[in-house]
């Protein structure tokens, strides 16, 4: 469906449901600054920049974990592979416990330079230095500069129209992709 001679409430439904189709990897962001102790599930993770190397974490603005990183300068990113699934609504899950009580089902081990949480079993845990948060409309973002991190295997865990799925990643044969230069009409027989 294309988004000409439509009422403004069938375009803002086309328009969601194409940025739903956004395929997006699955994290949790995790802190720990001075008593508190937070983690939440996100799907809206970049890699930003290569020198720097920066990330991109997108918060709620409303979100009480931007406030405390936002304080703590420091916070931790758990790339979340296909067998930690139950994670990803664990951390969602607005009735779970507070504190360091959220991380007692788990194994977990301090960042050495964030001190937040890195949760065993994730395709990769990345300590972060928060050097700046920008409001982007009803979130924030934060940009923060790898310091830190560790590396897991598997396959990742995907957020696809409003789902989790299964990220076991098929690498395409060279001859499937389009050469660079080559002029050609993709998609059309």
């Amino acid at each position: 469906m294309t988004t000409h001679h439509m009422t403004t409430a069938d375009l803002d439904v086309v328009l969601r449901q194409a940025v739903r189709r956004l395929v997006t990897g699955v994290a949790v962001v995790t802190v720990w600054h001075g008593d508190i102790v937070r983690g939440t599930t996100v799907s809206s993770v970049a890699a930003i920049s290569r020198e720097p190397l920066l990330i991109g974490v997108c918060l709620r603005e409303e979100s009480s974990l931007t406030e405390v990183i936002g304080e703590a300068r420091r916070f931790a990113v758990n790339v979340l592979s296909t067998r930690q699934s139950p994670l990803a609504g664990w951390f969602a899950d607005p009735g779970r416990p507070r504190g360091l009580a959220q991380f007692d089902h788990l194994e977990w081990e301090p960042d050495t330079f964030s001190g937040a949480p890195w949760i065993s079993g994730s395709l990769a845990s990345l300590g972060c230095h928060l050097t700046t948060t920008v409001p982007a409309g009803d979130h924030d973002l934060l940009l923060g500069e790898v310091v830190t991190a560790r590396n897991g295997e598997g396959g990742p865990l995907l957020h696809f129209t409003g789902r989790l799925h299964d990220g076991m990643l098929r690498v395409l044969p060279r001859e499937a992709t389009h050469p660079p230069g080559q002029v050609a009409t993709l998609g059309r027989s």
